[in-house]
């Protein structure tokens, strides 16, 4: 039995979200990730004007004259969202933490995949791999996949970027669109982002929250981290100790920001309490521009 509460919120999601994702995005995703697969069709014989690196060589040298293959793309997609629920997701200060907002976001993204009858599929990680639901299709599915973000409660603290990518890539062996939505506080994924770069469309999903670059001046503060369950003992009111705090955040993320371009790695950043709603649809504009050149 579903607790009452929690239908609440999966029902709020839900509408707040499909309406988003039919009214505004759903064109866009549609533009934005075409199908990439393609799949052999036929054989035929070769015409002139036909591409001739399109020739099927063992075909024309049996039949005595040329034939070229004929592939049609694949527009069916199929959509994984590989999320980062780690204890620092709970963090905010926004009247939203980080994990309010990936949810919001994830089924957004679901309700446009769906809309456009591609299947949707979720890999949940922290240090370990929580919870790895299979594509399908289906507004019941992407129901199923809200409910696993709101109310499934992790096992781990911490966060394994690498084994969630690995594991990622052992369970989609077709190419798909794989967004991955992480704060990113870990070290040594740039190589298994790379391996899955390769045979799949990854976008990485840069969640935050103003508080981790910005330190309030609010006198002695004790800082908690949520994955170690280390304390420190700020004094706020230090101009010194805020510019370090500020310092040794945007260094991380302009690393950060500067390895994924470039690798050319699509990167969507997202903070709390913000819209995510412009942000999105100008992230899948650029796409759709980038495609058509």
């Amino acid at each position: 039995m579903i607790p009452t509460e929690l239908l609440r919120k999966i029902k709020r999601i839900e509408i707040a979200t499909s309406r988003l994702a039919s009214e505004l995005l759903a064109g866009q995703y549609h533009s934005a990730f075409k199908g990439r697969g393609i799949e052999f069709e036929e054989v035929r014989l070769y015409q002139p004007g036909d591409d001739v690196r399109s020739i099927d060589w063992n075909v024309t040298a049996r039949a005595g004259e040329p034939h070229i293959k004929i592939f049609r793309e694949e527009r069916e997609l199929t959509v994984m969202l590989i999320v980062d629920m780690s204890a620092s997701q709970g963090f905010g200060t926004n009247e939203q933490t980080k994990r309010e907002l990936l949810t919001e976001l994830c089924a957004t993204l679901a309700f446009s995949a769906i809309r456009n009858n591609d299947k949707v599929g979720l890999v949940a990680f922290t240090d370990r791999i929580e919870k790895f639901v299979p594509p399908r299709k289906g507004t019941q599915h992407v129901l199923r996949v809200i409910r696993e973000l709101l109310a499934h409660e992790p096992a781990g603290k911490g966060t394994d970027i690498s084994a969630a990518l690995e594991f990622f890539r052992h369970v989609q062996r077709r190419r798909c669109t794989a967004f991955l939505v992480s704060d990113f506080q870990d070290d040594g994924w740039e190589q298994a982002i790379r391996v899955v770069r390769r045979r799949h469309d990854l976008v990485a999903i840069d969640v935050s929250d103003e508080r981790e670059v910005d330190l309030p001046d609010v006198g002695l503060m004790e800082v908690c981290d949520n994955e170690t369950g280390d304390l420190m003992l700020l004094d706020t009111s230090s101009p010194t100790v805020r510019h370090a705090w500020s310092k040794q955040a945007l260094e991380d993320m302009d690393r950060r920001v500067g390895w994924m371009r470039r690798h050319r790695i699509d990167r969507l950043p997202l903070q709390t309490g913000e819209s995510y709603v412009e942000t999105l649809s100008a992230f899948f504009r650029r796409r759709e521009a980038r495609l058509q050149h």
